[in-house]
């Protein structure tokens, strides 16, 4: 029987990146700076993998602090009553060469609905100080209204504020644990 490995994400090599249309003309991105994850996998090709991953809702930055600040109030987020956000895998199965669907549980605030993304392996390779660090693309869509975050600014021209679908796209890079 094979052993699980666990593997825990590198902060100092990885992104969590979001994006979002304002006022259906231009894209809006951000950036969360302070999450956690790993992903436990009795595989060497990660067919079967458990992930888990948190991200810090108040460390979002989108450049603009007016903005962060919003979204982090109860229109949006409500980070001060629901700090985090989380995600728990239910199935991580290989679609083609180096590319994987992860489907799992999502909760934003207090809503849980389960999503699938789009995973591409980038490989593996042994860093200067000989730990072996995996690289992983991550990249979906949610509907930020399924998960309560219903706000929405109309302009007086009658345009709206936030698009409903938020991209998202998460490049991690997984250390192996001994």
């Amino acid at each position: 029987m094979a052993t699980a490995t666990k593997w825990v994400i590198d902060p100092m090599h990885s992104e969590v990146q979001f994006k979002v249309k304002h006022l259906v003309i231009s894209t809006v991105s951000g950036f969360f700076k302070s999450f956690e994850g790993s992903l436990t996998s009795e595989s060497d090709d990660f067919e079967g993998a458990s992930v888990e991953f948190t991200i810090d809702i108040n460390s979002i930055d989108t450049n603009q602090t007016q903005r962060d600040e919003h979204l982090k109030s109860a229109d949006f987020f409500d980070a001060e009553k629901y700090p985090n956000l989380k995600f728990k895998s239910t199935s991580f199965t290989k679609a083609g060469d180096d590319e994987y669907k992860l489907t799992g549980d999502l909760t934003i605030k207090d809503v849980t609905k389960p999503i699938t993304l789009d995973v591409e392996y980038g490989g593996s390779a042994d860093d200067f100080y000989g730990n072996t660090k995996a690289g992983f693309e991550v990249t979906g869509k949610i509907n930020r209204k399924e998960f309560g975050l219903t706000w929405n600014g109309i302009t007086e021209a009658g345009a709206i504020v936030a698009g409903e679908d938020i991209k998202i796209t998460i490049n991690a890079q997984f250390a192996k644990q001994a």
